[in-house]
Parts: structure tokens; sequence; C-alpha cells
């Protein structure tokens, strides 16, 4: 609307700033008396420029009210209003798109003026399109006893920016047929509104249009019409529009770089921009950020880094739409440190630019940093956006920080910045993985039309929650929408069946995935299989997977079968799976103390010393114990023995009362388990493991109608799993504890995995 071509301002406006500050009780005063006339100097009673000149500056101010006052104060004392002051309110009647006001202007126009001229009959239609008040438009349109190309403009941009595409067409048409000849602008104005193949044939039609009409030589609409094609998915019709272009201005460039960058043709998009180059046009903001764009989605650093050196060169580091290019960049290309230093050059970072280094910290694991910054953020009120919003759903699930992320959850409500299908699914994996499924499963069922990332979510929630049926179900519902399976949708569905048993399941789903979905399996898929397989105790089927597969078998896929092996005390085929997983990966500190367990269990202390000696040559120790829970917003960390925290003496109190009534139960366990040992310290450790801490101190803190959420770095032994059960069932409490692969929910002496882990 603020290019349509309105005649310029009636002179005095340079006048009227000199008056910008005038109050509006300076120029006209009621009398003292009850008259209200209004006091005219004698120089000034012919032509009343002195309260016209107040009159604009009012309007300029936005003080429509008192303008309002101001203009009944004349009309009493018989002074006109120039058409330079009606320009001036409709204008402000725009600009705050107060409809309301602006039909009181245009009304006084008729009453005072009789037939105002066509420019502010313009001004009116204008302030009307702004308004969003179509139907006083098209009365005045249609009442106009002349309209001028600049009505027809007005009212058709108007039409097709809002997309109104029949309304803005049959104008069209219309102005066509009274043999009135299109202004550039009208085709410019269309061409913007088309955003999508389905209306490739009307911007087809247009383009023809503007052949036969003789404007196929206008930049402008050129331009627009390599750019329509852009965005209605035609870009083999936008490069031939672009090369029959006589002259080309960066738009074109930029529109079909874009365009090809957004189809995931980023080679293309970069040969554009060489050619560009070559041509000796200089590129500006926007190419150098749609080039570094094409760069980061091929992941080539290289070239990348040769676009940086001409940015520097240039002195655009600074800048921050091409600053952010270039940290997005290093950070899709894994250089971030790099990142880093380019983020420090950005003069004045915005909300892409901090999302853009919160989303590289997220990537390299540093989620306590990209939260510290957000909180920053937060605290010094800056501009946020919904990818920030994701990225710290994201680091939150990471993190189990279910305080942090409802908090953030909370404020992207109130901004209205959850972004639509990503953040969605960033937010029922976080409240599934902080143990809330509840809350994803609302999250979910609050999406309208859920893509594969969000149905992938929640399967994948449910399977790490061990509500494998309930996944499965969720499949077959996703099955029947629109949304098709990916490979990592099959992870998650496998895992289900994996940590519930469900092998002839998995094997059905593993064989259909090709077949029915199109989706190749991987390694992981596999493994998923391998997994399945060892948890059942179907042991030699899991090998003969793994020989028969085709792929070479990696890390994982030994360790599952290993795992299968301590399980089922399967020691031959341990030794063949320990053997090829500390070839694959000689520091797995995991494989070392599967297999001295193995041969712990069997009587074989020579082998088991051997594995020790191995690890201590080797310089490998196992991976320190945590867990940690959250109350009252607090979090509280327990390794196995401590005695840091301030409610020690209670803690011990509690976890002495709770051991004293599992007593009997464990030392069944530890005679069954633990010969190996024979150490009073071993026996010793086990009732202080970190676990056990977390849930003597969340029944002495936790309101018994609350459950106990407690999360875990580790696997949890079966010792400490056993304890849980028998907690839950003396207590009456429920009790949630998520270790490094799943989560479990124990009640009333039982786990939902039902010991099938």
């Amino acid at each position: 609307m603020a290019n349509s071509p309105l005649p310029s301002s009636i002179p005095s406006q340079i006048a009227a700033t000199r008056f910008a500050r005038i109050p509006s009780w300076v120029s006209l005063k009621s009398s003292s008396s009850s008259s209200s006339s209004l006091k005219i100097p004698q120089n000034q009673q012919h032509q009343g420029q002195v309260e016209n000149l107040h009159l604009v500056s009012l309007s300029k101010q936005g003080k429509l009210k008192e303008a309002g006052d101001f203009l009944k104060q004349m009309d009493k004392a018989g002074v006109p209003v120039n058409p330079s002051s009606y320009k001036s309110l409709l204008e402000t009647c725009s600009n705050m798109r107060s409809l309301s006001d602006g039909r009181l202007i245009h009304q006084r126009l008729r009453t005072t003026m009789g037939n105002p001229s066509r420019f502010l009959d313009d001004y009116v239609l204008q302030m009307y399109c702004v308004c969003e008040s179509f139907w006083d438009a098209e009365k005045l349109f249609d009442e106009m006893p002349e309209k001028n190309l600049a009505s027809w403009v007005i009212l058709i941009s108007a039409y097709s920016e809002k997309g109104h595409l029949e309304k803005a067409f049959g104008l069209l048409s219309q102005m066509i047929e009274l043999g009135i000849e299109p202004h550039s602008t009208i085709f410019t104005g269309l061409l913007k509104s088309l955003l999508d193949p389905s209306v490739l044939e009307v911007g087809k039609q247009l383009h023809s249009l503007v052949i036969r009409i003789g404007l196929s030589s206008n930049v402008s609409v050129i331009t627009a019409i390599s750019n329509m094609y852009v965005k209605c998915g035609a870009l083999e019709r936008a490069k031939l529009v672009f090369d029959q272009m006589v002259e080309r201005n960066a738009v074109c460039w930029t529109g079909l770089m874009m365009g090809y960058t957004q189809a995931g043709k980023e080679k293309y998009a970069l040969v554009l921009f060489v050619r560009m180059l070559k041509e000796g046009v200089e590129p500006d903001k926007f190419v150098f950020s749609i080039a570094l764009k094409a760069c980061a989605g091929l992941e080539d650093l290289n070239l990348g880094r040769q676009i940086h050196g001409y940015i520097v060169k240039l002195g655009l580091e600074s800048e921050v739409f091409v600053g952010t290019a270039v940290v997005d960049l290093y950070v899709k290309c894994s250089d971030f440190d790099s990142a880093c230093r380019a983020f420090e050059r950005i003069s004045e970072p915005n909300d892409a630019s901090w999302s853009a280094i919160i989303t590289g910290y997220c990537q390299i694991g540093k989620f306590e940093k990209s939260l510290q910054i957000f909180k920053s953020l937060r605290t010094n009120d800056m501009a946020i956006n919904s990818f920030v919003y994701t990225s710290i759903f994201q680091a939150c699930s990471a993190l189990a920080d279910y305080n942090m992320g409802a908090q953030a959850h909370a404020d992207a409500i109130k901004r209205g910045l959850v972004s639509y299908l990503h953040g969605e699914s960033a937010m029922i994996t976080f409240y599934s993985k902080c143990g809330r499924l509840d809350y994803a499963n609302r999250a979910f069922e609050s999406i309208d039309e859920p893509d594969t990332v969000a149905w992938t979510a929640i399967i994948c929630g449910h399977a790490y929650h061990g509500n494998a049926s309930e996944a499965l179900k969720l499949f077959k519902r996703m099955q029947n929408s629109t949304a098709k399976p990916n490979e990592v949708t099959f992870v998650g569905v496998l895992t289900a069946c994996s940590h519930s048993g469900f092998v002839t399941e998995a094997k059905l789903y593993l064989v259909s995935m090709s077949r029915e979905y199109g989706v190749k399996p991987t390694i992981d898929h596999y493994d998923c299989m391998i997994d399945a397989y060892s948890r059942a105790g179907m042991l030699q089927e899991a090998y003969e997977l793994i020989k028969n597969m085709p792929f070479e078998p990696d890390a994982m896929s030994w360790k599952c079968l290993l795992g299968g092996c301590w399980i089922h005390r399967n020691l031959e085929l341990g030794k063949i799976a320990a053997k090829n997983l500390l070839q694959l990966d000689p520091d797995d500190t995991a494989g070392y103390i599967l297999m001295f367990n193995l041969y712990a269990s069997h009587g074989k202390w020579e082998e088991a010393a051997s594995i020790r000696s191995t690890m201590g040559a080797r310089k490998l120790k196992k991976e320190l114990s945590c867990s940690w829970i959250t109350v009252k917003g607090k979090v509280h960390r327990f390794v196995v023995g401590d005695k840091h925290h301030p409610q020690t003496e209670n803690i011990y109190g509690k976890l002495k009362e709770l051991n004293h009534s599992f007593m009997d139960v464990e030392s069944v366990l530890l005679k069954e388990e633990d010969v190996s040992f024979g150490l009073p310290e071993r026996i010793q450790q086990l009732t202080e493991h970190s676990e056990r801490l977390a849930i003597a101190f969340g029944l002495i803190s936790i309101p018994s109608n609350a459950p106990i959420i407690i999360f875990k770095n580790l696997r949890a032994c079966k010792h400490c799993h056993d304890f849980a059960k028998h907690v839950s069932m003396v207590t009456g409490r429920r009790i949630t504890i998520r270790d490094s692969c799943r989560f479990h929910h124990f009640h009333l002496g039982k786990c939902s995995c039902n010991d099938y882990w």
C-alpha cells in the first residue's frame, strides 16, 4: 500500500514542521463567556493557514482525538480545512489503523466539500484498505464518477496483499475490459501474492498478459515473474525467465538462489553465486546470506570459509544479517570455535544470532551453557524467537531439567513462540524424558495434524517408558494419517518391542520397513532386533543375525549380544561378543564390566582378574554413578556413599529403616550374584547406591500424594531395581527412575518393565 502512486502532497509541509510542537490550546481559544467562537488574528482570517498547520501537527503526532475536537472548533469559527490537512489526517488514520476516525473524516469531507478531489478520494480509499474495511473501500470505489489509475492500483494491490485473489483478479479483468492499461505495480503486487504451486496456472496467465501488454522488459515486473515461479516450485521456468532478462537486479539473483536452496539444490545456488561474481555484480548482504546457507546445507566448510573471507574483505562481518549466516554455517559444519569467533564480531546480535549460537552449544553437548544464555536473554528482556525455545526444550530434555523446561514452555506460550510442529515435537520429547508422559500426550494430542517428527516423538516416548502396547497403537494411528514413518520412527517401534519382549512383532516390523514403507533398514534397526533377541534369551538367533545381516556389525551389535549373555549367563557366546566389542571399541568400560561379571558369575576368577588387569593397564575406570532428584525447584545430586547433603542424617536414617525391611530379600540376592566379591564393603556400597539415597531423600521431602521422580546417568543395577520395587510396596508411593536406557515406573511392588530389562 505504501507504494501506491498517489499524488504528491500539497505545499506547506515544510512550514508545518515548524508548528509540530504547538500544543492544542495555542492557536484556538474559547472565550471566557459561553461563546465558543474562534479568535482569529486579522492577518489569518481569510486563509486559516496557522489553524491548518496546527491541524497537520496534531495528526502527525497521532493525536486524532484532539484533531477531531479542533476540527469542530474550526467549523464553528468558519475556518476552512485545506486538502493537505485532510490528506495528513487520512494518512494518520491509516498508520494507526483507526477506522472509526477515518470514517468520521470521510463523512466530514463529504459534508463540507461536496465532491472531494480525486486525490483525496484515493487517500480515503487507501485508508479503508489499510484498515481492511473492504466493504467501505468497494462502496467508495463504485461511487467514484471517474476512477484514475491510482484508484485501481490501490484496491487491486490491497486485495492481492491480503490474499483476496479472486477479488483482485476480478478487478484486473474489469480494468482491461474498460480499456485501461494496467500499471506495472498492479502486476508486481499480484505476482507477489502467488505463493505456492496451487496457483501456478494463474501465474502463467499473468505472465502471458505481461508479454501481451508489453511489460516483459520491465525489470521489476519480470523479476516478480521469476520470483513467482520460484515460490510456485517451477524452478526451471524461473531459470528460463532469469536467463532471458536483459537487465538483472540483485533481487532476481537473490530470488532464484533462494529457490534452489529451499528446494535442496544448494549446488545450483552456488553456481549462480559464482556466475553473479563473474558478471561483476557486487553481492549484497542477502546474497551472502543465501550463499552461506547453501554451503551450510552442503556442509561445504571450505567454500564457506572463502565466502566468509570475501565478507571480511568488504567489511560486512559485523553486520547482523551476514554475521548470523556465518555463525550458522560454522555451527552446521561442526566448527564451533569459528562460530563463536564469528558471533563475537557481530556488532548487535539479534534473536536469529542468539538462536544460532544456542543451537551450537546444544549441538556440542554444552546444554548448561545454552540455558545460561537463555536466562540472560530473558533477564535483559532481549528478543527471543521460536527457534530459541525449541533449542531450550532440547537442552532441558538432555539435562532432564523439568523446572527450566516447564518455565520455558510457559514463557513461550505467553509470547506466542511455540514453533508449530518443530517446537511442539521438542516439547513432547522434553516431557517424555522428564518422566511426564501425561504432559507429553497432552502436547501431542493438541496438534491438529502431527507430522512425522511429532508422531516419532510420542512413539519413542512411550517406547522408553516401557509402554510397548501404547507405542504400537500410536504407530497404527500414524499409518492411518498423512504422515509417513521414517528411520527414526522405526527405531522407536523396534525399541518398544525390544524392551517388552515383542520379538515376533519386531521381526515383522523389520521385514516390512522397506517393503511396505519404503524405508531402508540401517545398522541401528538391526541392532534393535539383535537387542530384542538377546533380551528374550534367543542368543543364538541374535548371533546368527549379526553374522548374516547386510552390514558389518558395529560395537553396539556386539554390546547388545554381550548384555543378553550376561542376563542369561551364556559364557561361550559372551566371550565371542566381548572379543569383537573390545576390538571395535577397546575403551568401552561397559564391555569390560559385563565380561568381568559374567566370568565372576561362573567362578572364573583368573579370567575375571585378567579383565580387571586389562582395565588397569588401559587406565579405564567405571563411570561414577550419579542420581538426582528435583524438590521445590532445586536439584539434589547423590553419588554412592554420599554424605555431603545438608540432610544427610535424615537421609541415612530413612535408608537404614528401608534397608532393614529389605534385608532378608537382599541377602538372598547378594548370595546369588555377589559371591565373587564376598566383601563387607561391597555389601555396604550396594546399600548406599546413589539412587537409594535419592529415593530416601524423596520420601522425606516430597508429599505422599506426589510421585518421586529420579534420574540416573547409568543403568540401574538389579539390587537397586528390586529395592525400588520393595519401597513402592511397603510405602505405597509411586517411584519413577530414568536410567541411561529407559524409564522404570514402580508401584505396589511392581515395575512397568515387568523385570524385562
